[in-house]
């Protein structure tokens, strides 16, 4: 099945279901396995790097009111825009992204924040902040929940044979350590591809520690993909 990367998907798979919170893949026959989430905060409902869908709503009523549209990774504008116009509530970016704000439809609201988020209790860690890429993640202590859009995910072609989670294949040399090593998440979710939702600590220790040593391994598994036979 052929589309196209800004055509409205009309279902999604559901994935990562947890007690405050959910994710989805509007598109789950796309290998970049682009994957969405709302987090629930205090009855309010946070939607992360979302692709919009048909049906979307009622599942993100579930979980309550759309207090805000975030978006962690400066290429995921995504649908946010189209979704945070729909709910009547801004699109939030982290302070220090140049460039994406102006990449918004006018009239969208923007609101900024440092780092936390809003005043949900949710912190904000800066990933990667460079001329080429910038990006954030969100780590809530209370639930144990840590989001990250891209340095990390679980696509295939993020992995080796036994990671369940892995490192982005430009990242692979230098993986964000300084960031997420000292964490200790019960869940991890990612924008491409399902989250980690048991041992997500060591999981994500392995990913981080074993990048440089398994990135050979990696290259050529994409090599191999992209062969014509």
């Amino acid at each position: 099945m052929s589309f196209r990367i800004d055509e409205r998907a009309t279902d999604f798979r559901e994935i990562d279901r947890f007690d405050h919170g959910v994710g989805w893949i509007a598109h789950p026959e796309e290998r970049m396995q682009r994957a969405s989430h709302a987090l629930e905060v205090d009855g309010e409902v946070w939607l992360i790097d979302p692709v919009d869908a048909d049906g979307l709503d009622d599942l993100l009523a579930e979980f309550g009111e759309v207090a805000g549209v975030v978006v962690l990774l400066d290429r995921h504008k995504r649908d946010a825009a189209a979704i945070a116009d729909r709910h009547g509530v801004p699109v939030y970016l982290p302070a220090f992204f140049e460039g994406v704000a102006e990449e918004l439809p006018r009239e969208t609201p923007i609101a900024r924040f440092d780092d936390e988020l809003a005043d949900t209790g949710i912190e904000a860690l800066t990933v990667v902040d460079s001329r080429f890429w910038q990006e954030a993640a969100l780590y809530d202590r209370e639930t144990g929940t840590l989001v990250v859009p891209e340095s990390v995910g679980a696509a295939d072609y993020f992995r080796v044979r036994g990671e369940r989670l892995g490192v982005h294949p430009m990242r692979r040399a230098v993986p964000p350590r300084d960031t997420l090593g000292g964490l200790r998440p019960e869940r991890v979710l990612v924008a491409h591809g399902p989250g980690v939702l048991s041992g997500a600590t060591g999981t994500l220790a392995d990913a981080l520690e074993g990048s440089r040593r398994r990135a050979p391994l990696l290259y050529a598994k994409t090599a191999r993909s992209l062969l014509p036979f």
